[in-house]
This record gives C-alpha cells, structure tokens and sequence, in this order.
C-alpha cells in the first residue's frame, strides 16, 4: 500500500476542530492501515513529527429508503496527536 493512499481525508467536526488546538488531528485512513503506516503517512505529507497515534473501527449505520435497507460503508478513523515542537498541519488555506 502506497502512504499517499493511507490517508484519504480529514474529519472535520467540531470536536476535531477543537481538538486541534491541542495539536490533535482527525484523519479517515484506509481500512487495511495500521498504526505504523499511518504514522508514516502523515509524517511524509505534512512534513510533521507525529506523537502518537491511536485507531478507531467506525461501523456502518443502518439506513432505509422506504422499504429497502442497507449499511452505510464502515469506515477507520485516525487522531493523530503531534509533538510539541512540531508545526501545526495548514487544513484550509488562509487567503
């Protein structure tokens, strides 16, 4: 597995917005990705020191469309934490 394919977005909620300033980062990664490779990812794309790293398994909801039913996709989130003396990651462009 490619690193540029480990990451695929950032979450953006207002608990992950808040986290930030912490310097904590939500990342949904690639199902298949440990917690080695995201580190790696993140350090390569960024061009930042990762602290830590912790995984979380989200499962797919239930949905209906009137009589039909079915799962959303299941999905893996990433909170990535970084070291003091790292930069902060730039999520939006400041104009």
């Amino acid at each position: 597995m490619e690193l540029h394919d480990v990451v695929l977005r950032p979450v953006i909620t207002e608990a992950s917005m808040l986290a930030m300033d912490e310097k904590k980062y939500t990342f949904e990664v690639d199902v298949r990705a440990n917690k080695t490779l995201v580190k790696q990812a993140v350090e390569k794309l960024f061009d930042v020191e990762v602290k830590n790293v912790n995984i979380m398994n989200v499962r797919g909801k239930l949905k209906r469309m009137g009589r039909y039913q079915g799962y959303t996709k299941k999905r893996r989130k990433a909170i990535v934490t970084l070291t003091e003396n790292s930069k902060a990651i730039e999520l939006f462009e400041e104009e």
